[in-house]
Order: C-alpha cells, then sequence, then structure tokens
C-alpha cells in the first residue's frame, strides 16, 4: 500500500515537463480568449473551469496516481506561476504579450461599439459599472477601459467628479476665514469703527 501511494509510476522530469506544457497551453488559452473572459466569473465560466481541470488532468498526470507524482505536480505548478508572475512585474514587454493591454471602451462619453463587440461586453454592463461608481450615464465618462486582468477602469468628467477630503478641507478653512472676517466686519459695525 504504501509503496503504491509513493512510487513514481512515470520519471519525475516527465511529471515536470507535462505540468509545464499543461501550464502554458492553458495561459495561451486564456490570452486567447481575450480579457472578456476575466472581467466576471459566470455560471458559465465555472464550468468550463471544473471541466478543464478535469480535461487536463490526466495530461498532467500521466498514468501516475501516486501521491507523491501528485506532490510533484503541484509544486511545479505554483512554482512556474510564481516564475512567471515575477517575470510579469519585471518585464514590461512579457507583461504586454502575456497578458496583453488596456482597451478603451468609452471615450469622451461615447461608448466604442467596435471594442465592445471585439470583447464581447454589453453596453448594460458598462451601464452598470458607471452607475457603481456614481454616474448617471456613460455620458458621465471621461475614459473607459477594460484593463487586461478584466477590470473595468471608469473615470468620470471632472464636472461628474466628488471633491476630495483635499479640496473639502480646504474650502472649511476659506469659509472658517470668511467668518471670522465677517464677525471682525460685524463687531466694528457695531462699535462704529467700521464701514
Amino acid at each position: 500500500m504504501w509503496h503504491d501511494m509513493l512510487a513514481l509510476q512515470i520519471p519525475i522530469v516527465e511529471k515536470i515537463i507535462r505540468t509545464v506544457a499543461v501550464y502554458a497551453m492553458i495561459v495561451i488559452l486564456f490570452r486567447l480568449s481575450g480579457k472578456r473572459g476575466l472581467a466576471g466569473v459566470n455560471t458559465f465560466d465555472v464550468v468550463v473551469i471544473f471541466l478543464l481541470s478535469n480535461v487536463v488532468q490526466n495530461a498532467v498526470i500521466g498514468p501516475d496516481n501516486s501521491v507523491l507524482g501528485g506532490a510533484i505536480g503541484a509544486v511545479t505548478l505554483v512554482a512556474v506561476n510564481a516564475a512567471v508572475t515575477r517575470w510579469l512585474a519585471r518585464d514590461p514587454r512579457a507583461a504586454r504579450l502575456l497578458e496583453g493591454t488596456a482597451t478603451v471602451v468609452v471615450a469622451k462619453g461615447k461608448l466604442k461599439h467596435r471594442a465592445l463587440r471585439r470583447l464581447a461586453l454589453r453596453p448594460s454592463e458598462i451601464e452598470h459599472a458607471v452607475r457603481l461608481q456614481n454616474g448617471e450615464g456613460v455620458s458621465d465618462i471621461a475614459e473607459g477601459r477594460l484593463e487586461p486582468d478584466g477590470q473595468l477602469v471608469l473615470v468620470l468628467k471632472t464636472a461628474q467628479q466628488g471633491a476630495t477630503r483635499g479640496e473639502i478641507e480646504a474650502l472649511r478653512a476659506r469659509l472658517a476665514s470668511i467668518e471670522d472676517l465677517l464677525t471682525v466686519l460685524a463687531g466694528r459695525r457695531r462699535d462704529g469703527t467700521g464701514l
């Protein structure tokens, strides 16, 4: 029993090569499927992820069902993913190649319908994102883009943006100085020394 659990049924190098090859294939598939595939996971995406893991399982493990073989595959996946992540963080060209670049979907308050079709995004999804950022509609957006990681980033037009804390504090300080000035002027008026 213990022997079957720990004895590798295929060479370690083959196990590592199989794991790296399947990892690369899945990365390429997700890259080709585009940013939209990462933007929001729906029921169909979950089904694909579950089935995908089941479909490629034998390609990774081969005829090896040992615990040690599974551990080698898991360590290989984690190590390759960590290496790729670090590589992407250091090399902008690699990040552009493997992850892509942002795609503008709204410009100056207008939807870019061609980009939406290419990304398989519905205008209603953009409208929903606008409302989440306290906008009234797409016309309130200066620029909207879908990032390579699937995040939709919307920048409200200046007139639609709320005040920052710093701006509010500056306004409070100015109001306080005006109140002080009005108090001084009111005091002079009562004394007959002013105005």
